[in-house]
């Protein structure tokens, strides 16, 4: 009898994009690493990096459901904004709308992501201007060769497929959606203003890489569109885009060291319509119609890194810019349009940083400092009777600039093989965006009015932490200098200077510098397992938070920031019920939060319950079934002026198919 050779084992191979290692500073910091496991069993990406207390966006409803102009992502709830606080990373690379500051996350499938770590706190650092509350940094996945990952599911009035591949230096993500949507508005108070909120989006990305004389490189592409129905007749979004991106790097071989350089350019559109909503919700009538948003941002960074014995060291540098403008109808009259508005601007960031880390084993100290020059120009506000094509508004405002210096120190001492504690100090800052400075908008009957002239937010924050293997516990104090809010100035019915006709039911807002807001809170997160069959996770975060207006906004001094709840808890569970069967399930509870600047609308508080059984089919692949808001949870997204209250999606069963590897 012949014997046969043993079966030859096949290595994958796995290539990363460029990137240089980690200094380990993060460590001193209150920080989250969610692994890509945890991010694909979710339908979005948004929605897994909830699990992570104080990461949200703007408002309660997620990106499936969240207009572009709410997808902005902040940290600790120490004051939530349309535009984020926090800065989403990929490799390096700002995925922040150079228009509004928000994130499109349907560019962003967990399909080509191998992990994500979000940083709260810890000031701009190596990140730069915008990671006021920290920053949410993406890893893209390796490329392998053939299929490396597809997820395909469906529901009722609604449909999912992502999928990743490609070849050793080659790498293709893409992913698609539909969803016919649900009625936010429930009950008796819904009319026939109200239709489904629904969504219609895809993405697809393409990365190449290879080895040039020694020096790694990577080149980038994606492009995505998203359109949505906003809830009322005639209230729709449609968002789309095109980046590139290309990376040089020469890692040291092991460890920390070598040097990275990185230009990127993305174009971005958004076209929105608003309606007004007739007494009793009985119809709508157009309000606006936001026919383009052409906006290009671009930015380059640099990083020379470097280490000697204890002690490694980054130096860097990075800029970006955005010029944009909103095209826009509205003051709709007898059956039309009777006005045209133009209005923009360009804003510019840029700076060097700084960063040196000390790991003597058990004490590890980091310091870092950066200074940044920033300027807001170009403004315009053009308004026009189209009826005749005369200029009936001509405004600029001044050109804006400054330097501003910001640093963080951080310590790290570990007692023993169990406990380890922290410390840590930084400051920050977030340049407004176009949208903020020129964009005025309209939801419902509530309009809010953009103010050119306001200036860069700043941040100072400090914190105290200690943890162990699995388990972490942080206290925090941060003050928000001249934080970007949504101002009430007027209450409807009633006509105001530049914004116009207010209707009944109906507020004007303005956006404006608000003082000051003080946060302190603590925050929490731990995870283990029960034998060999069960994992664990469980997180909470504190907030408390106060907004001080002092001579800019005092109606606002003693008021709550609006969408900041004070808790946040998140759970799971994950049962190997056999050989083939696993069993998990997240819950995510919030306390009541303000709609409002005013605190006169209340979002009570709600729980939502996730459930997801798994079969194994085979070592990389397996059938599902996933259920979002298992209880059927009446969980608050908004509410009108005059009590018309929103929900988030009802229970949602759906069923899918997924490979990995």
């Amino acid at each position: 009898m012949v014997q046969l050779p043993p079966a030859t084992e096949i290595e994958v191979v796995v290539v990363h994009p460029p990137r240089l290692a980690p200094l380990g500073g993060e460590a001193a910091f209150s920080t989250i690493v969610i692994p890509a496991a945890e991010l694909q069993a979710r339908a979005r990406t948004d929605e897994a990096l909830k699990q992570a207390p104080g990461v949200s966006l703007f408002r309660r409803t997620g990106s499936s459901a969240a207009n572009p102009t709410t997808q902005g992502v902040s940290l600790r709830s120490i004051a939530p904004s349309g535009a984020g606080r926090a800065l989403v990373t990929l490799d390096g690379v700002p995925q922040n709308d150079p228009f509004g500051g928000w994130v499109i996350w349907s560019a962003l499938p967990s399909e080509g992501l191998d992990g994500a770590t979000v940083v709260r706190g810890a000031g701009a650092g190596p990140y730069g201007a915008g990671a006021l509350t920290g920053v949410i940094a993406l890893s893209e996945r390796g490329a392998v060769n053939g299929l490396a990952s597809l997820d395909v599911s469906a529901a009722s009035g609604q449909g999912r497929v992502g999928v990743a591949g490609g070849a050793e230096h080659f790498l293709i993500t893409g992913a698609a959606s539909k969803d016919r949507g649900y009625y936010a508005v429930r009950g008796p108070r819904r009319g026939a203003a109200d239709q489904p909120v629904s969504l219609d989006d895809a993405s697809l990305a393409v990365r190449a890489q290879g080895d040039l004389a020694g020096v790694q490189a990577a080149a980038r592409a994606g492009a995505y569109m998203e359109r949505r129905g906003a809830g009322l007749v005639g209230a729709r979004s449609v968002a789309t885009g095109v980046s590139g991106g290309l990376t040089l790097a020469q890692p040291a071989s092991e460890g920390v060291g070598g040097w990275r350089v990185q230009a990127w350019v993305r174009s971005s559109d958004l076209k929105n319509s608003s309606a007004a909503v007739a007494a009793g919700r009985t119809g709508t009538t157009p309000a606006s119609d936001q026919y383009g948003a052409p906006t290009l941002g671009y930015g380059l960074n640099a990083a020379l890194q470097g280490e000697r014995g204890t002690f490694a060291w980054e130096i860097g540098a990075d800029a970006r810019m955005a010029d944009g403008e909103v095209r826009e109808r509205f003051r709709f009259m007898n059956g039309a349009f009777t006005r045209d508005r133009l209005a923009g601007g360009r804003t510019m960031v840029g700076g060097a940083h700084a960063e040196g880390v000390v790991d003597e084993g058990r004490l590890l100290a980091i310091a870092g400092i950066r200074v940044d020059g920033w300027e807001s120009s170009r403004s315009k506000r053009q308004e026009r009777d189209l009826l005749n094509g005369q200029l009936v508004l001509d405004q600029t405002s001044p050109n804006a600039s400054g330097v501003t210096p910001t640093a963080r120190l951080g310590l790290r001492y570990d007692v023993g093989d169990a406990l380890a504690l922290r410390a840590a100090a930084y400051t920050g800052f977030r340049v407004p965006t176009l949208n903020e400075l020129h964009r005025p908008f309209r939801v419902g009957n509530d309009i809010t009015e953009a103010n050119a002239l306001m200036k860069p937010e700043t941040l100072q924050g400090a914190e105290l932490g200690l943890g162990g293997e699995g388990w972490n516990l942080t206290g925090f104090y941060n003050r928000l200098q001249d934080p970007i809010a949504n101002v009430t100035i007027g209450i409807g019915p009633g006509t105001f200077p530049t914004a116009g006709f207010v209707p009944a039911g109906g507020v004007l807002r303005q956006r404006r510098n608000a003082g000051v807001i003080e946060a302190w809170g603590l925050e929490g997160d731990s995870r283990g397992a029960l034998g060999e069959a069960v994992d664990w996770r469980a997180a909470f975060a504190y907030t408390q938070a106060e907004v001080k207006g002092g001579s800019a906004v005092p109606q606002l001094t003693g008021k709550r920031p609006a969408q900041s709840p004070e808790w946040t808890v998140t759970g799971g569970l994950a049962w190997r019920a056999g050989e083939r069967l696993t069993i998990s399930s997240d819950v995510r509870y919030e306390s009541a939060r303000w709609e409002d600047d005013l605190n006169t609308r209340r979002l009570g508080s709600g729980a939502q319950v996730d459930a997801r059984a798994a079969w194994r089919l085979g070592p990389h692949s397996e059938v599902y079934v996933r259920v979002e808001n298992l209880t059927q949870e009446d969980l608050e997204t908004g509410e009108t002026a005059d009590g018309v209250e929103s929900y988030a999606a009802p229970r949602l069963v759906s069923v899918g198919f997924a490979f990995r590897r």
